[in-house]
């Protein structure tokens, strides 16, 4: 039924396909996956797995029950602003979907602080880890006031925070990804939530979300600045601005974030190289990679090039709800096929990204093998 159902969504517009999928998922309209445990720790959490929900797709707090009865060990809010904005105007996503891709433009569209504060204040502890995830609104003359404010008013319903910076569709977003605006905002941040405190202990750790964009020496001078303000961790990537020559779509030259498939290698290559940077330093953060995320094995290779947790998005609007447990269930047969037991275990084999997707495609084969001897 539930397939049934997301074949009949993927026919309307994409826009009000997310739209009643998040209505669906406030009713209670979902299947309950069965229990998937697969636990691991970063930054002071405990994950009863390691996939969760990429920001964008609950924007304002409304649906992150539903969306946990998937099977998602950890669920992302937002992108949250301090004020309410209509975001950009429509339409504003495209489904490609002879690429298995979106391109989406929203633009940061937001309720507002006040408004996900109010769903988020009847959260129960029973839920999985939650994520908050904030931005600026675009007509702010100081970003990083903003990044105050969202922080101060929302950390205490945060198990983590996250600052966005690297959402391509807000006007200057992404050069706060360097150097002094980038400290500022951390900064900001930091400040807002140890005003506000948060929840049991009192300060939730916080996070970056950077852009694929970034080449190395962008990305590891980023890196830096954030670990010198206190950073927990990254989330690598958002979408990208890129367009890949194998794009087959008409709609493939739409401004925005391109996320889904082609951004798979990509997104991967600079969670390998953020993982090496990290393991230089010498520093511990938390990594999460995100992009192009779609099957056990895609999500597998993430892991081995040293991200602690996986997210998706894309994959779960293109394919369906069933997809999450589907994709634990096989990232759970890999390790077993891999002699692994714990996701720790995976991220310390520390591959490149060609290994990594050599080393996962060999154990998905593997894994199918003795899935079919039982």
């Amino acid at each position: 039924m539930w397939q049934l159902a997301a074949k009949l969504t993927s026919r309307l517009p994409a826009e009000l396909a997310h739209n009643l999928t998040i209505q669906a998922l406030r009713l209670g309209l979902a299947p309950v996956a069965s229990k998937l445990l697969l636990p691991t720790k970063i930054a002071g959490m405990a994950f009863e797995n390691p996939v969760g929900l990429a920001a964008g797709f609950d924007k304002n707090a409304e649906a992150y029950v539903g969306a946990f009865r998937l099977g998602f060990g950890c669920v992302e809010v937002g992108t949250i602003t301090p004020l309410p904005q209509m975001g950009n105007p429509r339409p504003r996503v495209f489904r490609l979907t002879a690429d298995d891709a979106v391109i989406n433009r929203y633009g940061f569209n937001s309720k507002g602080m006040r408004v996900a504060a109010a769903h988020l204040s009847s959260r129960s502890a029973k839920h999985g880890i939650l994520g908050v995830n904030i931005g600026a609104n675009k007509l702010s003359q100081d970003k990083a006031a903003d990044y105050h404010k969202s922080a101060a008013h929302l950390s205490r319903f945060a198990d983590y925070l996250t600052v966005n910076l690297s959402s391509p569709n807000t006007p200057g977003l992404r050069d706060l990804q360097h150097e002094e605006g980038l400290r500022a905002c951390l900064q900001a941040a930091f400040d807002g939530r140890d005003e506000a405190g948060g929840p049991k202990a009192g300060r939730p750790p916080i996070f970056v979300k950077l852009a694929p964009d970034l080449d190395a020496v962008e990305l590891f001078r980023s890196m830096d600045i954030a670990l010198d303000c206190g950073i927990s961790g990254f989330i690598l990537t958002n979408t990208t601005t890129s367009r890949p020559a194998s794009l087959f779509s008409a709609l493939k030259d739409e401004a925005g974030g391109l996320s889904g498939q082609p951004l798979t290698s990509l997104a991967l290559q600079k969670i390998a190289e953020a993982a090496k940077h990290l393991r230089g330093s010498g520093q511990p953060a938390a990594l999460i990679g995100v992009g192009g995320i779609g099957s056990a094995e895609q999500a597998y290779a993430r892991l081995l090039a040293g991200a602690d947790l996986v997210q998706l998005y894309t994959a779960l609007a293109l394919q369906g709800p069933l997809m999450v447990a589907d994709l634990l269930a096989g990232l759970r047969a890999m390790m077993k096929a891999d002699g692994l037991s714990t996701i720790a275990d995976v991220k310390q084999a520390g591959l490149s990204a060609k290994q990594a997707v050599r080393h996962a495609s060999h154990v998905a084969i593997e894994s199918a093998k003795l899935h079919s001897d039982n």
